[in-house]
């Protein structure tokens, strides 16, 4: 559900899924493949992913821009957006550094990891021909950055699968439960975390 500036409420679920994963029959949608690329944000002390917020800088696809993602409930979270020339690659726009300055708490927000994503995107509607979810299988490939900004381990990857709601209601929560259990019986799992910058940060 996106509001007039941009800013919407994201529920979506997560799933990993190995890299010869055949994604089942989800009905009519032609997919279409889209290249990502993130740099995310944090402190030294990695408060915001601590309190499951995420920053990032994304180029690429349609919502590209600054991403700023906040806890509201389970499977749901608050998207805040602004766009690329607010800030540069390496300094977060301030409005943005606003909404999480209580959880900063002053330290400074460095970027901590880049992903570069491979995206193909279905798009589910309803009979009447309205989007209701939008399903993105992502391989990801991410190198994290340690305290002076250079990689501190090799590139890791995976692949995962993201099933977003885009129009809310009781078709598109009812179409949310089915597509899950059609991937979980295809061997997909539900995802051990929260976010794709989570994983990277607590790879060993």
């Amino acid at each position: 559900m996106t509001s007039s500036s941009g800013d919407h409420i994201e529920t979506e679920q997560k799933y990993d899924a190995e890299p010869d994963f055949v994604l089942p029959d989800l009905g009519r949608a032609q997919p279409r493949r889209i290249y990502l690329s993130a740099t995310y944000f944090d402190t030294e002390a990695f408060d915001l992913i601590h309190h499951k917020i995420t920053l990032r800088r994304r180029v690429g696809g349609d919502d590209e821009g600054w991403h700023l993602k906040l806890p509201v409930r389970q499977d749901t979270r608050q998207e805040i957006h602004a766009p690329l020339d607010e800030g540069e690659t390496g300094h977060v726009p301030a409005r943005l550094a606003a909404q999480v300055e209580d959880v900063t708490a002053g330290r400074g927000l460095r970027p901590v990891a880049i992903l570069d994503t491979e995206r193909t995107v279905l798009t589910l509607a309803a009979p009447a021909g309205d989007a209701l979810l939008e399903v993105a299988d992502d391989r990801v490939t991410a190198i994290r950055f340690g305290e002076f900004g250079e990689p501190d381990r090799g590139p890791m990857s995976w692949r995962e699968i993201e099933v977003e709601i885009i129009s809310p209601g009781e078709e598109a929560a009812a179409l949310l439960a089915s597509v899950g259990k059609a991937l979980r019986e295809a061997g997909a799992r539900p995802s051990a975390s929260g976010s794709k910058l989570a994983r990277v940060l607590s790879a060993g």
